[in-house]
């Protein structure tokens, strides 16, 4: 079976994007000519869009930051999720497995499993965690658990940017912590508590490799953007689109400091920085529904397009090639593999579901190192094979040819029963080669 590879033309025109002009690349191997292993900076957006910043298309929102990023590195077109809810997507792209192999019970990371934290440790690196953690409220879930040096910010899927209380649902609670000790500082902006935080960290770990996880709760509600942000997007009209768009400048403005704090430090060219979003857009009412997928159906909690695929960037100067875009369709279960290429750290023993994208990021015209995309959530299921990609809810099932049709509302399962069924059978394979992995068994005895 070929693996999965759509034409340069194909992969932009499932984004709804014009056509770009995209040069050869090479990636030359090994971090030991730079004279230390690479530092690594992993941003992870909460609830934003497929297409929602300018550099994915957006004109109404102003990335420049981000934009900057995607310019000095790669940015991927068909970059896929695991999950479209939190918890699922952030356990599976920081263990490089599907989350129900790395799940306890469903309700946070199995303390067996190891992280990308815990992978770079082990060959030297200082690693911290500052943001929204959302993998776990027992002890062994803790991000000190699973490999983080430091952590600060909240476990809970969302805080109050002031007070650092967490409102929905339940009785009203302080979630901020440093460590594993309550943190009080009422008042205080929490983005603008992650960026003082990394700082130190970074100032401090600026002599050996580090690796530094930046999840923001951000454009996720509560809807509280900087109002220096918010002030930019007066001339938007709906109400919705502005204070989500503030909220993303919001990001991108800290995620800004960020970056000029490695220049400043001369650690830029050699620090691997990744962002991406955990999942789509959020259309619930306390969002306020103002990101978007573009052309792309779904968003969060769907396992349609808009639901799973992401903007993803990676840029690492000394090493990869800059300004292209990379059409392949990836996941994000491919981050740890590809860390542990680029870091030169041993793989963990577990089962991998992952592939190293060292060869993706050498060139636009390398295979996707997945043949078949799987995915699962609650009731709903989801397999893409080349362009066919069907989606399964209850009784229903949807299939759609993403090179002909991605917005997914051409259903070909009568006329394509053949490629129909075939997908189904990948699926049932897969299940039943999940329902073999101990930890999955155990769950559902």
């Amino acid at each position: 079976m070929k693996p999965i590879h759509l034409t340069r033309r194909q992969a932009l025109a499932t984004m709804g994007l014009g056509a770009a002009t995209l040069a050869g690349g090479s990636l030359s191997s090994g971090c030991g000519a730079l004279g230390r292993r690479p530092n690594v900076v992993l941003f992870i957006a909460d609830d934003l869009g497929s297409v929602d910043l300018r550099c994915y298309g957006s004109s109404d929102l102003l990335t420049p930051h981000l934009d900057e990023l995607a310019y000095s590195g790669l940015r991927f077109s068909q970059f896929y999720v695991t999950a479209p809810a939190c918890t699922p997507s952030r356990t599976s792209m920081l263990t490089g497995r599907h989350f129900p192999r790395a799940l306890r019970l469903g309700h946070g990371i199995n303390p067996a499993e190891t992280t990308i934290a815990e992978m770079l440790k082990g060959v030297g690196y200082r690693t911290a965690c500052i943001g929204k953690w959302h993998m776990g409220f027992d002890e062994g879930m803790y991000a000190e658990d699973q490999g983080f040096d430091e952590f600060f910010g909240h476990r809970a899927g969302a805080m109050d940017n002031y007070s650092h209380f967490f409102y929905w649902g339940g009785p009203d609670r302080h979630v901020l912590w440093r460590g594993k000790e309550r943190w009080h500082e009422e008042g205080s902006y929490f983005p603008d508590m992650m960026v003082r935080e990394s700082l130190n960290f970074i100032e401090a770990s600026k002599d050996e490799p580090f690796f530094l996880l930046m999840p923001f709760n951000i454009p996720h509600y509560p809807i509280q953007p900087d109002p220096v942000a918010r002030a930019r997007y007066d001339h938007i009209k709906n109400p919705a689109r502005r204070e989500f768009a503030a909220l993303v400048s919001t990001m991108d403005d800290r995620i800004g400091m960020i970056m000029d704090k490695l220049e400043e430090l001369e650690l830029r060219d050699n620090t691997i920085v990744i962002f991406l979003s955990d999942h789509g857009h959020s259309t619930e009412e306390r969002s306020g529904g103002g990101g978007s997928a573009g052309i792309l159906r779904g968003g969060k909690m769907t396992l349609w397009e808009g639901g799973l695929r992401v903007p993803a960037i990676i840029s690492w100067p000394a090493q990869l090639p800059k300004g292209q875009l990379r059409p392949q369709p990836v996941s994000a279960l491919d981050l740890l593999p590809t860390l542990a290429d680029f870091c030169d750290a041993p793989l963990p023993t577990a089962i991998i579901d992952g592939h190293s994208l060292a060869s993706v990021c050498a060139s636009d015209e390398t295979d996707s190192p997945h043949e078949v995309l799987y995915w699962v959530y609650k009731e709903d299921w989801a397999v893409r094979e080349g362009p066919w990609k069907v989606v399964g809810q209850g009784d229903e099932i949807f299939l759609a040819n993403l090179a002909l049709d991605p917005t997914e509302t051409i259903d070909y399962a009568k006329t394509h029963r053949h490629i129909l069924n075939r997908l189904v059978d990948l699926h049932n394979r897969w299940i039943m080669e999940l329902s073999r992995d101990p930890n999955v068994a155990n769950q559902a005895s």
